[in-house]
């Protein structure tokens, strides 16, 4: 089966687990997204076109990354009156995984998060959480500051020795010229 979406100006015909990159959509990497700007639906020989959206049609599809495109240069000139101007521009790129294409009105699964442990009832602790808690409590504790050194007196010292530098340099530069 596929679909032709509508996004960011632009059509895309896509299938189940077809990996496509698009304008830039917010959301981060695993996160679901929906399109609901189908403009065709098919399999075969049977398509069905909207008018100009398909109703009740979507695709759903998941982030896999936010990226940005190759660099694109803009130059522009004027002859004869010496003016160049070069820029550059990257656009920002969303690319997404297509999980289901979705027809007659039906709704994307919503993906099932990972369970977190259960708490024991008496402790109130995990079982990976009772090392845990140890540690955190070991890194409560404040730690020891080290004194700070004086890096002032370096400084002064070495702008100082530069200036002096300078000025030989300069005093053997005349020398030369008598």
């Amino acid at each position: 089966m596929f679909a032709v979406i509508k996004t960011g100006g632009k059509q895309y015909k896509v299938a189940k687990d077809d990996v496509i990159v698009i304008e830039k959509l917010e959301g981060e990497a695993g996160a679901a997204v929906s399109f609901d700007s189908v403009l065709m639906v098919g399999e075969g020989a049977e398509t069905k076109a909207g008018a100009p959206f398909v109703e009740g049609a979507s695709v759903a599809a998941e982030v896999v990354e936010q990226t940005r495109g190759d660099k694109v240069l803009i130059f522009k000139k004027k002859r004869r009156k010496n003016h160049r101007r070069l820029n550059g521009h990257r656009q920002d790129l969303t690319v997404v995984r297509i999980t289901d294409i979705l027809t007659d009105g039906k709704k994307a699964a919503a993906k099932a998060k990972k369970a977190a442990p259960k708490a024991d009832e008496d402790t109130g602790a995990t079982d990976k959480g009772a090392d845990k808690g140890a540690k955190a409590k070991a890194d409560d504790a404040p730690a020891k500051e080290a004194p700070a050194k004086k890096a002032t007196a370096k400084k002064a010292t070495a702008k100082k020795a530069a200036t002096k530098k300078t000025a030989a340099k300069k005093t053997a530069a005349k020398k030369k010229e008598d």
